[in-house]
């Protein structure tokens, strides 16, 4: 009995890991992308919930979850390119901006989605792995989003482009030491708002995730700190794509012991395990960004190094 029990445990974990861990996924490869270029953009959390929304308004009004995840990636690259412009002028801190944005973003998303609260739009896809087994756990474990393979997919082309290609190599130089950027001739400015602006569609997607398949609703609470979380998330993967995969997995899981354990029948502190993610978060930076501890592999640029 005992065994079934852990191994309802494992899978319930694995498929909290998933459900959870994407949109983590997506929002902590947007900002991979936004930091390699040397700049932080802590207004994460505002294009998140801004995805979130227009994602969801938008599959309502066409009836379709796809055209939802466009706008929402279109919204998240919008303010992505705002963050992008403000902060390639001069006195313009980008850790200050970001905290602007998520009030900005939030601001926005709640008054234009008053009207959304309650209608239902059209829910996104999933591939059905365990449709080869009878029992309704195993096939609602392995129930996993498109998404997520997207994601999956995105890290691992992200992983060779900035290592193979002459964007990755450029992104990384402009990141490492503007001054040689401009030497070459190159615009770090361009760069590093393009960047920002791809960052952001990522991070809009990562919204449109949440509102449109898990948990699948709009409301005013639904980021829960998510984009916030991503920042640290990156640093724990050591600004790489295919680190960030691992990492998402790994937050999604600590954000899934509570329903877990609920399903192996243990309810008792459901609400302190709720708050692992945030925990994990905190243990992060603090094993990261002591003073005493050089941040190995952060581009060179970014407001940490300074």
């Amino acid at each position: 009995m005992a065994e079934i029990d852990y191994s309802v445990l494992l899978l319930a974990l694995l498929a909290g890991a998933i459900r959870v861990g994407t949109p983590f996924l997506f929002v902590s490869l947007g900002e991979c992308l936004t930091e390699r270029g040397g700049r932080i953009n802590l207004g994460l959390e505002g294009i998140l919930v801004v995805g979130a929304m227009s994602g969801y308004a938008v599959a309502y009004l066409t009836d379709s979850a796809w055209f939802g995840v466009l706008a929402a990636g279109c919204a998240g690259c919008a303010l992505g390119a705002f963050h992008g412009v403000i902060c390639s002028l001069p006195r313009v801190n980008d850790i200050a901006f970001g905290i602007a944005l998520i009030l900005l973003g939030t601001g926005l998303a709640f008054f234009f989605g008053k009207a959304f609260i309650q209608p239902q739009a059209p829910s996104l896809p999933s591939i059905e792995l365990g449709a080869w087994s009878d029992d309704a756990r195993v096939r609602s474990a392995l129930s996993v989003n498109v998404l997520f393979f997207i994601g999956v997919v995105l890290a691992m082309l992200m992983h060779w482009g900035l290592r193979a290609t002459r964007w990755g190599l450029v992104l990384r130089l402009v990141g490492d030491h503007a001054q040689s950027a401009r030497a070459l001739g190159y615009r770090p400015a361009v760069v590093r708002t393009l960047a920002t602006a791809s960052g952001g569609f990522l991070a809009g997607v990562g919204g449109a995730y949440l509102s449109l398949y898990y948990p699948g609703s709009w409301n005013e609470g639904l980021s829960s700190g998510q984009g916030l979380m991503a920042v640290a998330l990156v640093i724990f993967a050591r600004w790489q794509p295919l680190n960030c995969l691992w990492a998402a997995l790994l937050f999604g899981a600590s954000g899934a012991v509570g329903p877990a354990l609920q399903a192996v029948g243990i309810s008792s502190g459901y609400y302190l395990f709720a708050a692992m993610p945030y925990a994990l978060t905190l243990l992060v930076m603090y094993l990261s960004c002591r003073p005493n501890q050089t941040l190995s592999g952060a581009p060179g640029e970014l407001s940490l190094n300074r």
